[in-house]
């Protein structure tokens, strides 16, 4: 087949124009065009009066090697890349001698692709969970949103899925993916239920109550295959002999032998990340971001990035990204943009509030929300590879008690938060964060340089897009979640550093960025298991 890239079609175009279009560029008859499918479709929203569709597609046509040659030197024409999935072992592979089976610990976006793979080789995985299964664990996260009542162990960090489950679902990534494994995480999830669209948008996403179906019909692949998915299952302890893993062991007092182990943790387990520091497993201290949620009308998004097209269903609602570099030598910018989202309460301790973001499929509720947050490196919080979760500890513990100590997030209007002034009552941006919002001066929740930092950021956001610095767009505390403060570090076969058979994996081992990534990185990583479990 026949890659084409930069096929140009005004947005409101007929169904039969990119067959037309694929004619022109590579001047065939139609009689020589046998297929064609779309492999990406995003848009270029530059010239906000001719708006276009970008298509990228792989064609089949007669005589395809005369054409390549016909065009060896347009680098849009290209043989299609083999973008198939490449399995390291056969299918149903059996080992040839009785083992302890791989444990996977963590059934988030990495814990659960590691599993898949393992399962669609023959592995056969025990997958340890701390958290509840998806609907079980809905229903504990609704309770702190609309009761105030917090279960440590079930809430949006904690239970099947991971913290995506309750997220935008996006999956895109700037992750290098020479070998396509983004292709393998994105057609699991349509092959699981996702909507066929995110196989070609530039920007595909699931939203949280389609996540919960396709969540649900992975696991019943991998224990349809042999695998097993243990939920409420706590890891406690980690048994290590002359540096290789032999066990784990659960809060229940079980110790379960396993001389393979993934450790897809997700960022917030922190007790976790203290056992395996106290168990001699090497780690270090990585930059990570703080900041707060930033709540607009989702229209004035919409007119700012889309001019005429705005509302456009074609289009759907409109996201940004932006940067700005700080005189006082701090970045700031924003992270995990929900367009027509709501702020969401993602603590995972007590007495603690930590926001987040959260879209359903359609985009469509009235607030776009994101991340403004500042980034910090190790030299903020000096202590060691923990030192990062305590310097999150404090943060998110200051904003309970600015927030009333009841849940309620801290929040600011943008003008009062600009002025350095309290906020006493709401303008015309209502906050979507549940338990509810408690009005207050930000200026105390986050380090004087951050404050710094955000409070020149803002205004610079404004000249690229009008209206970012609003007075009464809402502030809301905090968001301390943006990456793991901590890398288990790894060698070139995926292994920890020091412990033989430890395999640290996606977000919280310092791999992964969101869901795609983190989906990746559990590939790469069951891959490597797989290879050493047959060979040692």
């Amino acid at each position: 087949m026949i890659h084409i890239t930069e096929l140009r079609l005004p947005l409101e175009h007929s169904e039969d124009a990119l067959h037309t279009a694929i004619l022109e560029r590579l001047a065939i008859a139609p009689e020589q065009l046998l297929s064609f499918e779309i492999f990406k479709r995003s848009y270029d929203a530059r010239k906000k009066s001719a708006l276009t569709f970008i298509y990228t597609v792989d064609v089949k046509v007669t005589e395809p090697e005369s054409l390549l040659k016909k065009f060896s030197g347009d680098p849009h024409i290209r043989p299609t890349p083999d973008t198939d999935y490449k399995f390291v072992l056969p299918a149903a592979y059996v080992t040839k001698q009785a083992r302890p089976r791989p444990v996977v610990i963590g059934f988030g976006p990495c814990g659960i692709f590691a599993a898949l793979l393992l399962a669609q080789m023959g592995l056969k995985p025990i997958v340890l969970e701390r958290g509840k299964a998806v609907r079980e664990r809905t229903q504990d996260t609704w309770k702190l949103w609309r009761k105030n009542i917090l279960n440590p162990e079930s809430n949006v960090q904690f239970g099947e899925g991971g913290a995506g489950t309750f997220s935008d679902g996006k999956l895109w990534s700037q992750i290098k993916d020479p070998k396509f494994y983004g292709r393998k995480v994105i057609r699991e999830f349509v092959k699981a239920g996702a909507p066929e669209e995110i196989l070609y948008v530039a920007k595909p996403h699931i939203g949280t109550f389609r996540l919960v179906g396709v969540v649900e019909k992975m696991r019943e692949e991998i224990i349809a295959l042999g695998g097993e998915i243990r939920f409420s299952q706590k890891v406690v302890g980690f048994e290590i002999e002359q540096q290789q893993i032999r066990a784990v062991q659960l809060e229940s007092g079980e110790v379960l032998a396993a001389d393979h182990v993934i450790v897809a943790l997700g960022h917030s387990a922190r007790d976790t990340f203290k056992v395996l520091h106290d168990a001699g497993v090497y780690m270090e201290a990585k930059p990570f971001s703080v900041g707060f949620r930033i709540e607009h009308p989702q229209s004035l998004i919409d007119r700012a990035r889309l001019g005429p097209y705005a509302g456009n269903t074609l289009i759907g609602a409109a996201d940004y990204k932006l940067v700005h570099h700080a005189s006082n030598g701090r970045a700031v910018y924003s992270f995990c943009m929900c367009p027509g989202g709501t702020v969401v309460a993602a603590t995972s301790e007590p007495n603690r509030v930590v926001t987040n973001g959260m879209s359903q499929y359609s985009r469509n509720e009235r607030n776009a929300n994101a991340g403004i947050v500042v980034g910090i490196t190790p030299e903020d919080y000096p202590g060691g590879p923990l030192a990062g979760l305590d310097f999150q500890r404090q943060i998110e513990s200051h904003a309970y008690v600015l927030g009333g100590s009841n849940y309620e997030a801290p929040g600011q209007l943008v003008g009062d938060f600009l002025m350095g002034r309290a906020s006493t009552e709401l303008g015309s941006v209502i906050p979507s964060y549940k338990p509810g919002v408690h009005l207050t001066d930000l200026a105390t929740s986050l380090p004087d340089y951050a404050i710094e930092a955000i409070r020149e950021a803002i205004p610079a956001f404004e000249k690229q897009i009008k209206g970012f610095s609003m007075h009464d767009a809402i502030l809301t505390g905090v968001e301390t979640r943006t990456s793991s403060p901590l890398r288990m570090t790894r060698g070139a076969d995926f292994q920890s550093l020091n412990v033989k058979g430890l395999y640290p994996a996606g977000e919280g081992a310092g791999y992964a960025g969101g869901i795609l990534s983190a989906g990746v990185d559990g590939i790469r990583v069951a891959e490597a298991l797989a290879l050493s479990y047959v060979s040692d």
